[in-house]
């Protein structure tokens, strides 16, 4: 029997795929697991499927560029010789990577079916090169699984060729599922030095390649009303101490940097602050989670999770000092948030695998 082909390369990713992979395993359906190289730092991915107990990548892409268009390319050329050797019968990715739209193309040239997972995301910010990713891959997809009704709605809206599913988000099965294990695993609360803190990340090239953003991040971090804990990501480590940004956030008492984490640590984190100021999308997902249910503060112009700005997790708060410092304090005085996610319960994996095995008659 042909198999079904996961494709991951991201953090995000390989959290996101980690319990559709579990379904399609406990249903007997065949799957190969395939990293598709997109992060190769092994704080970056490998860490996180060694941390989840998911079985290693059958299959592992070896990819160097660094470019959007070489990396692009790279993976494209290695996924296609893949394929026609594997021969498999969907190939499922997820999000709005390099990878997941390299990979799509990939399959689509050689007349294998692509289901999206996370499909109908839209910020309406084409300086994104995120956006272009998960449209394209949306328009040359068979299977679409549109997280909720408003993700649906945009692929109605496109007239997209596939058929779309609402199916919830599998970020909320990840936390759900997760979440005690982290309780019992993890020791990150001994290394954080606050009571009380807010959690930051940053890592969109629109805010970390432009040295005034990336400055007046590290401005509000530092005159936060709450001290920060802040896993930094390797390429703003890199941007920051290019642009003499580091030094001054390293030196600040309100600010504790840390290393790239595991995602169990990572939850605890986000379980543990006062609130999240990020720039990540799935961040986003992830702490309307029943187990989790923080605000959010987006540090961008735009957001492809409107759900959660509609129902009162998240807020726009774009990337300018002041901003960020009057929407950290407002929300210190705000307890109310919502008792339900706009992105599900908990059982979109089930939910895509019963769609895969009823659509490709497993």
């Amino acid at each position: 029997m042909k198999p079904v082909i996961v494709a991951a390369g991201t953090r995000p990713e390989i959290i996101k795929v980690s319990l559709i992979i579990r379904s399609l395993r406990k249903r007997s359906i065949p799957s190969v697991f395939v990293h598709c190289g997109q992060h190769y730092d092994y704080n970056m991915s490998k860490q996180f499927v060694d941390e989840l107990d998911l079985p290693k990548p059958d299959i592992e892409l070896r990819v160097r560029a660094h470019t959007h268009a070489g990396q692009t390319a790279r993976i494209m050329t290695q996924m296609e010789r893949l394929l026609k050797k594997v021969s498999p019968k969907l190939v499922l990715v997820q999000g709005d990577t390099n990878g997941v739209l390299a990979t799509s193309l990939a399959a689509v040239k050689i007349g294998t079916p692509v289901g999206h997972v996370e499909a109908g995301l839209r910020s309406f910010d084409l300086r994104m090169p995120e956006e272009h990713n998960r449209r394209l891959t949306d328009h040359v997809s068979t299977l679409l699984f549109a997280p909720t009704p408003t993700a649906e709605s945009n692929l109605r809206k496109e007239n997209v060729w596939g058929r779309v599913h609402v199916t919830g988000n599998t970020v909320i099965d990840a936390a759900l599922h997760y979440m005690p294990i982290a309780e019992e695993k993890s020791t990150i609360e001994e290394r954080v030095l606050f009571d009380r803190f807010a959690l930051a990340t940053a890592h969109r090239a629109e805010n970390v390649d432009d040295c005034n953003v990336l400055r007046n991040l590290a401005e509000a971090f530092a005159e936060a009303p709450i001290p920060i804990v802040y896993p930094m990501h390797p390429r703003t480590r890199r941007r920051a101490r290019q642009n003499g940004i580091y030094a001054h956030l390293a030196k600040s008492k309100n600010v504790q940097i840390l290393p790239p984490l595991g995602y169990l640590d990572f939850l605890i984190l986000m379980k543990r602050c006062e609130m999240v100021v990020t720039d990540s999308g799935g961040v986003q997902e992830e702490a309307t989670a029943p187990c989790i249910r923080k605000p959010v503060l987006v540090t961008r112009l735009s957001t492809e999770r409107p759900e959660a700005v509609n129902a009162g997790f998240c807020q726009v708060v774009g990337v300018e000092k002041q901003g960020i410092l009057r929407a950290i304090e407002t929300t210190l005085q705000k307890r109310s948030l919502p008792t339900t996610s706009p992105y599900g319960n908990g059982d979109a994996a089930q939910r895509i695998v019963t769609i895969i095995e009823k659509e490709l008659a497993f």
